[in-house]
């Protein structure tokens, strides 16, 4: 697991000044070390966090005669079985890691190699022959890549923090602000940063530096699964099996995030069963909240599996003082209270020697998990008209009240609008990617630590998606399909126990936020920049939590300004 970042020139020699910069800014995600590739044309960065073959595999790869240069961040899982695979056909590695079978993948079979990988991943890969550049990233978006675009050419880097870093102006792109008031984040390509595009998930895009042709292509699609009549359990079942010993391998230690709920039971057990070092379980509760705390629960099934467990308690102290360093980790801002959760359980991994954490999330968007979505759902089978993020109350405050909120630069905005989308692919290609899983992957990196999550599986996602093409099951409980899937490892206890969510108690974090910080919005980068009134910043700062919120306008409001004042601060090189 790493950072990447480079530059390739348009026109003039490729900006390495800047990509040492961009390394410097990322060296959270890979404080192992920092390595480099520079040409007239192309500037490459790499920070290292080693978790396979630990002391070997550093990257830049470069192939035998030095024409083609990778680097990556990601984990391929099905790396042994391609290697095997490519050694038989006579190529030679130099490490014993994972992601230098992608450079002898692209070799082999040129820009069709993506469609053999199985994992996380964000790459660039510089072709001299061809005079070309590759970037892309997995087909669920679990590692980001952000990009810019100038006349003197392309900057990317694993972070836009480090964009910014490398001069890129912190200047709010008026669309992708409006839709982080109503979502509490910005759905790519889009990123909160003018001029800023996140590479989409699943995609490919090539550089073609002789005529200065770009061109994006799909490779994999989320709908595009085929429609297949097996029983749904077996299925699932059978791919659990195979998948846990791919997610579970490393060289490092590992551990679980652990509740008292079935997601991360499941993700607990396989890996306790599976992984190459006998994993540790980090569970997080609240004082004073016992009727919300789930640790006991947690404790318990960790003694079952004989996991050493760790446990965190939040109370108003560390919430206040967290929530700064959760803003500084974001990219495009994702307003979740529950970001302080996940920052606090991956300091703590990261203070118990831990390096590789594996969660849950992905199942609840998978197997029908939220209410809101299998009533979206229903609404559709009725015929009514398209309905989906409307049933979210923070979006529906945001819609009626944004317009009273907005400033100037904000004016004439409506609320925006998704493509004619089933709701169980709309739930993973929005909230899915854009809140849990990046926020799982900026949270933890930040704390050096890689995270993984198996229900994100492409194989898992096709074949669910697939199962339901050919037998609906959003009319059965939820989760369904998952509970009998899992009889074979979990006690019917666990599976059978009724969803809690995990869920801070906002209402009193919301207030102790607003206590400590909420000042900075008057007169702060948000009035001064238009986006919100002076008006609105004063109401704003009374702290009012509407009925049902999760994460109301004030609070989106309240953490923007606060990421627009410490992102202000990294701004340092001048940029192409």
């Amino acid at each position: 697991m790493c950072g990447i970042s480079g530059h390739l020139a348009r026109r003039g020699t490729a900006r390495s000044d800047l990509v040492r910069t961009m390394t410097e800014a990322l060296k959270h995600r890979g404080p192992d070390g920092m390595n480099f590739y520079d040409t007239a044309e192309v500037s490459l960065g790499f920070n290292r966090l080693a978790i396979i073959d630990p002391g070997g595999s550093w990257q830049p790869f470069i192939n035998h005669d030095s024409t083609i240069v990778l680097i990556v961040n990601g984990e391929i899982y099905n790396y042994r079985e391609l290697r095997k695979d490519l050694l038989s056909k006579g190529h030679v590695f130099r490490s014993k890691g994972d992601c230098e079978v992608i450079l002898h993948l692209y070799e082999e079979h040129g820009t069709l190699f993506l469609d053999r990988l199985r994992g996380m991943f964000a790459l660039a890969l510089w072709d001299e022959r061809m005079g070309r550049l590759l970037l892309a990233r997995d087909r669920l978006g679990e590692k980001p890549l952000y990009l810019r675009e100038s006349p003197d050419g392309l900057l990317f880097a694993s972070e836009a923090k480090a964009l910014i870093a490398a001069g890129v102006d912190v200047e709010l792109e008026p669309r992708s602000v409006n839709a982080y008031f109503h979502l509490e984040y910005v759905t790519e390509p889009d990123s909160i940063l003018r001029g800023v595009q996140k590479i989409p998930a699943g995609h490919l895009i090539t550089v073609n530096t002789k005529d200065w042709a770009i061109h994006d292509r799909p490779y994999w699609l989320l709908d595009a699964a085929e429609a297949r009549a097996d029983r749904p359990d077996h299925v699932i079942a059978d791919l659990l099996r195979e998948l846990s010993p791919l997610v579970a391998h490393a060289d490092q230690p590992i551990g679980v995030a652990l509740s008292g709920g079935i997601d991360s039971s499941i993700v607990a057990a396989l890996a306790a069963r599976d992984a190459d070092i006998r994993p540790k379980a980090f569970s997080v509760g609240y004082t004073g909240h016992r009727g919300i705390d789930e640790r006991e629960l947690a404790r318990s099934f960790a003694n079952e599996l004989d996991m050493e467990f760790h446990e965190i308690e939040l109370g108003p102290a560390s919430v206040v003082r967290l929530f700064p360093q959760v803003v500084a980790a974001w990219d495009d801002p994702i307003a979740d209270m529950a970001g302080i959760c996940y920052f606090a359980v991956m300091r703590s991994a990261r203070e118990a020697g831990v390096r590789v954490m594996l969660q849950g999330q992905g199942a609840d968007e998978l197997f029908w998990g939220y209410p809101w979505v299998r009533e979206a759902m229903r609404r559709a089978d009725r015929g009514s008209a398209p309905i989906f993020y409307e049933l979210d109350p923070d979006f529906r405050e945001a819609r009626d009240d944004g317009p009273r909120y907005y400033g100037e630069a904000m004016r004439g905005l409506t609320p925006p609008l998704f493509p004619p989308t089933p709701p169980d692919q709309l739930i993973m290609s929005t909230y899915l990617r854009e809140n849990g899983i990046a926020q799982g992957d900026r949270l933890s990196m930040a704390n050096s630590v890689e995270l993984r999550l198996p229900f994100v599986d492409h194989h898992l996602v096709d074949a669910v998606i697939g199962l339901r093409k050919a037998a609906p099951d959003h009319h059965e409980p939820p989760k369904h399909r998952l509970r009998e899937a899992v009889r074979f490892l979990l006690p019917t206890a666990i599976i059978d126990r009724p969803k809690r969510s995990f869920s801070p108690p906002i209402k009193q974090w919301y207030e102790i936020l607003f206590a400590s910080y909420g000042e900075l919005l008057l007169e702060g980068e948000l009035v001064r920049r238009g986006i919100i009134s002076p008006a609105a910043a004063r109401e704003l700062t009374k702290a009012h939590f509407p009925p049902g919120g999760g994460s109301p306008f004030a609070f989106k409001a309240l953490a923007l300004e606060m990421w627009c004042r410490h992102n202000l601060l990294r701004r340092g090189a001048r940029p192409c």
